[in-house]
């Protein structure tokens, strides 16, 4: 029951306590590294309901990453204006995929399981991916080389490829 309220409280976050809750905290965490391990979930309802549980090998990990477009250096040769191609660019993956395959790239022995939304600024968004050890979760298919994430088969991953409407 508790669960219900918090997935409603997060669903307008402006509207009740999570957004004077979440604004205290990301002073903190602005403070922290980009990719940082934590104990407990901060969206404790929505990591349950995309997988995670509280018990050995399951991990779950704040990753900020940097808001806004793809930032292109300017070409150094000649080129006219109209072709230098700097701004206006937008990156093929979405904000989310790159926190997943960020974490994934830290922590090499885990697989991304799933990955949600916690909180956004002007220049930072916040998101939580759940990984897993390799040997709890063999349903996976994980089998040998690249993981999930690189290969799109998280939930972020296939919305990308088109496969899903909405995640």
């Amino acid at each position: 029951m508790a669960y219900k309220y918090m997935a409603s409280a997060w669903r307008k976050p402006e509207s009740s306590y999570v957004k004077e809750l979440m604004q205290e905290r990301v002073i903190t965490w602005r403070k922290q590294p980009a990719i940082s391990r934590i104990d407990k979930p901060t969206r404790i309802d929505r990591a349950r309901r995309l997988g995670y549980k509280d018990k050995q090998g399951y991990i779950a990990v704040r990753v900020r990453v940097r808001r806004g477009g793809l930032r292109k250096s300017r070409p150094r040769m000649g080129r006219r204006q109209k072709r230098m191609g700097v701004v206006k660019y937008k990156p093929a993956k979405s904000v989310r995929l790159i926190a997943e395959e960020r974490a994934a790239r830290r922590f090499p022995n885990l697989e991304v399981l799933n990955s949600y939304w916690v909180w956004e600024d002007g220049r930072s968004k916040w998101y939580e991916v759940i990984l897993v050890d390799r040997t709890i979760l063999p349903e996976l298919n994980l089998g040998k080389g690249r993981g999930r994430v690189f290969r799109g088969l998280t939930s972020a991953g296939r919305k990308v490829r088109g496969l899903m409407s909405k995640a």
